[in-house]
């Protein structure tokens, strides 16, 4: 039950610094910093390092602070952090293809030049 707690409290800590409008006005914007605040999983990561650091002062889940458990913890962070963001939008669920958005130009999921390579190969 711990590691759910964690989870859940990574990921809500996570969607909040990343996406917060109460922090709109203080997120950076640019440099490494501002790309930091702009990805859930490295964001996420982060976040997990971090809350293994409180961990000794909440009794929802507890850790050790230890080196593994710094790489551990900030790994499953950023993994759950990224797939429950994939999976949740604003409106809810998010069922979208990435085949079928492909052809959408608003959004571009592959690599262009791969593939063309690609299509010509098939």
């Amino acid at each position: 039950m711990e590691l759910l707690y964690f989870t859940l409290a990574a990921y809500g800590l996570t969607q909040i610094l990343v996406y917060g409008s109460i922090l709109k006005r203080i997120r950076p914007k640019t440099g490494k910093l501002g790309e930091m605040f702009r990805c859930p999983m490295c964001m996420g990561f982060h976040v997990g390092w971090f809350l293994m650091l409180l961990s000794p002062f909440t009794e929802l889940f507890s850790f050790d602070v230890s080196i593994i458990n710094f790489f551990i913890l900030g790994w499953l962070s950023s993994g759950t952090s990224y797939v429950l963001n994939t999976i949740f939008g604003d409106e809810g669920f998010q069922l979208v293809s990435k085949k079928t958005e492909l052809f959408n130009h608003d959004h571009q999921f592959l690599d262009p030049e791969v593939e063309a390579s690609t299509s010509q190969i098939m």
